[in-house]
């Protein structure tokens, strides 16, 4: 059985993000479920340089499913969307306390994660315009960073959006199976260490 992800979105979602990580789980053989996170349920997403997305689902549809993964993309007005909606705070919770993977790049890491203290423990990438919102002793400079205590993936940006996505096919998958997407991708040398 092939591992399940939930990607959540949300209007302002960051589309490179959201887009880049999608496509890659599915490259790399994972399930991708999209849910909107939007509180009427709105299943088409306005992103945030105005892209529209198609949610799967509304988020109250499959927040009591199994996932392997939940990941968070950034754009602030989307993980704005995704600290007020108690349902998507109470779902990382729950994935966060079974042992399965939080994943979140850009805003989402400090404007979600660490707003609601839902890591203690644990260290997080973030955008830089966002790292006084991550206390010291858990901000790390890296494009991505797994902190593999609490099974938390968290990422810098669209640019460090392959990246992330590699990270979470060796982790849901293999290594080798994020080295294959990598070489399908013609990832440039150096910027993963898949090569």
């Amino acid at each position: 059985m092939a591992p399940r992800a939930l990607v959540c979105l949300a209007h302002g979602t960051e589309e490179t993000e959201a887009v880049t990580t999608i496509d890659l789980l599915v490259r790399g053989g994972i399930e991708v479920t999209t849910a909107s996170v939007e509180g009427d349920g709105c299943l088409t997403i306005v992103c945030s340089r105005g892209v529209k997305l198609v949610a799967d689902h509304a988020l109250v549809d499959v927040a009591d499913e199994h996932f392997d993964a939940v990941v968070l993309p950034g754009g602030v007005k989307g993980a704005e969307c995704f600290r007020d909606s108690p349902l998507l705070v109470e779902r990382v919770r729950q994935t966060h306390l079974s042992g399965n993977i939080v994943a979140a790049i850009c805003a989402a890491p400090a404007l979600v994660l660490e707003h609601h203290k839902l890591f203690p423990v644990g260290n997080m990438a973030v955008n830089p315009g966002f790292k006084h919102m991550i206390p010291d002793n858990k901000w790390v400079d890296r494009r991505v960073n797994y902190d593999e205590r609490v099974n938390l993936v968290t990422s810098q940006g669209p640019g460090t959006s392959i990246d992330f996505g590699l990270k979470l096919i060796e982790l849901l998958v293999n290594r080798d199976k994020a080295a294959e997407v990598a070489e399908q991708l013609i990832v440039a040398p150096g910027i993963y260490a898949y090569l």
